[in-house]
């Protein structure tokens, strides 16, 4: 796929002074117009002729978000890998954020100047960070347009209908190099998505629409629960465990079905609760000695926020043996404007399927506080799913400095939104960096993305993708009736159903590929320095390879969470079910760098030279492929709360090998460089 402006943030680096340096890849400019500076790279890929539905409408109201660069950026870079690498004098010398806005962030006059060429286009200009990331502005279409020298139009892509300009932005000259992107004169941010799995509604979600097939219609809020929701939408409709299913892994055989790969399988476990983490993951001791993450805030970043959070994860907590959030132990930092592309969004519809981001709020709260539940958990809400406002929520934990370790279970397919967007998330990853604070992203449900992308080519996916972050991949977990390891296998699911008269698995396993954990190498980003010797030169080939560490993920060995949903009846109420997706991952790794940072008394901040340097240790459980392939059974109410429909069973392949990643000894696309092996990883992280 082809990306019109790319810029490779990365460390390149043959010799010992080696550092992150950005290099600009040689791509035909295009034409400016005269007295104007080409924004190149703030056109999708997916905006093409072949999807166009003709102009948007030019009166519709539009909120923009303008990026400008940071000062002195390679001086930045460089000191990203000063203070993240152990090896380094100046390891862990973080600055504060004050120091960070003195020496790099742009300037009061590059804001002034780009905020009156705002005003003078006709825009509201609006809010402006203490860092000068970024300025808002408001207005209608048709100044936008007028603003940035485009037209915009509608395209059909993935489901939906999206705006995007035909060509690139611009600005005018005098604000050359002064202004890094636009965002908003399109709606890539649509396309990002929670990286959760395990419902059968989100088992089907995989089964993507075509190309350009027609925007749904925006649901209509239901009266009797809407005043309910802080954002106009209900608790998402109800998903319920179906039984049988297991209390650990392998409790129960399914031989009352067929066999598969020669032998009875067992049935899937029931969801894994905190204890069975922490047993699994070596970390009770730890915890039974207050080693639980006391002191450390952990920020979780989503789009939307589920009004029933606090109450359904202190009532999880009290079901399963934890203690719940003491007073002050969790908080919400909800914007101040309200939400926008959200369920009751009568202009554009629910273009980021909010109540979806309800259940990601709950697992990732509930897993953080599974892993360290001494720690304190902060909750930051996007305005929506658009780059802007996700950015936007980082950016608020970054420059607050609200957290010192930051899970994001959220991401796109692949790395096709328009570049110049991915160099403004970087510029907030970078001052996370040098503040000392860590940013995990999910690596992707998707595997090699190839069923999913346009073209059926393999990608791996961005934010997860850039090398100032951690790509937190995916395993199947087994754990055992004491809560012990029996092991790990990479995430990748193949699934199957039974054929006729029951006798049979159909496809034989492994299966038809349905989802696993996301994976492999960028188009965009060089090779970091970290991952040079440790991941095999013929898969990197140059360039940034994910994910760099994983968890539990496969949605059949997922956790147990609980959550208030809708059930067909009307009724909101508390219920549990099991979940997974490397929105899992993510999370519970988060919770295991909150106690690592606890041991150390300070954070670890970028944690990837931190991990590597672990490579080939027993700090780390390297993931292989399993000796004999193997599945577990899972079964399914058919109208996904109850049995007065019946239940289905299938067959849920492990490991399946379908795809162009696969587990592999040493580094692997599917799992990086292994799980965290308990005490040994916890005193060993540099």
């Amino acid at each position: 796929m082809m990306h019109r402006s790319i810029r490779r943030a990365l460390l390149a680096s043959t010799t010992a002074v080696a550092a992150l340096t950005p290099a600009i890849a040689a791509v035909p400019a295009q034409a400016a117009q005269p007295g104007r500076a080409t924004l190149d790279g703030s056109t999708p890929a997916w905006a093409q002729p072949a999807r166009d539905q003709g102009a948007a409408d030019a009166s519709q109201p539009t909120e923009i978000k303008v990026y400008l660069p940071l000062r002195d950026e390679a001086t930045a870079i460089q000191m990203v890998r000063d203070v993240s690498d152990p090896k380094s004098a100046n390891y862990g010398k973080y600055l504060s954020p004050d120091d960070f806005r003195s020496r790099f962030a742009p300037t009061t006059a590059d804001v002034q100047a780009v905020s009156q060429f705002l005003t003078d286009s006709g825009l509201q200009v609006g809010s402006v960070p203490s860092n000068n990331h970024s300025i808002t502005a408001t207005g209608t279409l048709q100044q936008v347009e007028t603003a940035f020298g485009v037209d915009v139009h509608k395209y059909a892509f993935r489901g939906k209908i999206l705006n995007a300009p035909t060509g690139a932005l611009s600005v005018p000259a005098a604000l050359a190099g002064k202004v890094l992107a636009v965002s908003g004169v399109d709606q890539s941010g649509a396309l990002t998505k929670p990286a959760n799995a395990g419902s059968r509604a989100a088992d089907s979600a995989y089964k993507t629409a075509a190309p350009d097939a027609p925007a749904a219609a925006a649901p209509k809020p239901a009266a009797s629960l809407k005043a309910k929701s802080t954002t106009g939408a209900p608790p998402p409709d109800a998903f319920v465990n179906a039984p049988p299913c297991s209390v650990y892994f392998g409790e129960k055989i399914a031989t009352d079905l067929p066999k598969a790969y020669g032998t009875y399988q067992p049935y899937a476990p029931c969801g894994y609760t905190p204890a069975q983490f922490q047993g699994a993951y070596g970390t009770t001791q730890a915890i039974q000695h207050q080693l639980d993450g006391r002191g450390i805030t952990v920020a979780i970043t989503d789009a939307y926020a589920a009004p029933t959070i606090e109450a359904d994860a202190n009532q999880y907590a009290q079901a399963h043996g934890q203690t719940p959030f003491a007073k002050g132990q969790f908080k919400q930092v909800l914007p101040k404007k309200g939400y926008r592309y959200g369920y009751d969004d009568a202009t554009n519809g629910d273009l980021c399927g909010e109540q979806g981001w309800y259940g990601e709020e709950t697992l990732d709260v509930e897993a953080v506080h599974a892993m360290a539940p001494g720690a304190n958990v902060v909750y930051v809400a996007g305005r929506s799913c658009d780059d802007a406002d996700l950015d936007g929520a980082i950016n608020k934990v970054v420059n607050r400095k609200l957290a010192t370790v930051v899970t994001n279970s959220w991401g796109s397919i692949g790395e096709d939104e328009p570049a110049d967007y991915l160099r403004a998330y970087e510029q907030t990853f970078i001052q996370a960096d040098l503040e000392g604070i860590g940013l995990f992203f999910s690596s992707g449900d998707d595997g090699d993305d190839s069923t999913v992308t346009d073209d059926g080519a393999p990608a791996a996916d961005f934010p997860s993708t850039d090398p100032f972050v951690t790509a937190v991949g995916g395993t199947a977990l087994q754990v055992g009736k004491t809560n012990n390891y029996l092991g790990e296998v990479g995430w990748a699911s193949g699934t199957s159903s039974l054929g006729p008269k029951g006798r049979a698995w159909q496809p034989p396993a492994p299966g038809d590929w349905l989802y696993g954990a996301g994976g492999g190498v960028s188009s965009l980003f060089d090779q970091p320095y970290y991952q040079q010797g440790v991941v095999p030169a013929s898969i990197a080939n140059g360039h940034r390879a994910t994910p760099d560490i994983a968890m539990d993920a496969d949605p059949q060995t997922g956790m147990l969470v609980g959550e208030t949903q809708t059930f067909p009846d009307g009724t909101a109420k508390y219920s549990e079910y099991r979940i997974g997706g490397t929105s899992l991952a993510s999370p519970l790794y988060a919770g295991i760098e909150a106690i690592s940072d606890q041991v150390y008394g300070r954070s670890h901040g970028f944690a990837n030279p931190a991990i590597y340097a672990l490579y080939g240790s027993n700090a780390l459980r390297d993931i292989v492929p399993p000796k004999k392939p193997s599945a577990v059974v899972r079964v399914n109410y058919n109208n996904s709360v109850d049995a007065t429909d019946g239940t289905t069973p299938v067959l849920r392949s492990l490991d399946d090998e379908a795809q162009s990643i696969h587990t592999a000894p040493g580094w692997d696309t599917i799992t990086g460089v292994g799980t965290p092996n308990g005490l040994a990883y916890l005193t060993n992280l540099g």
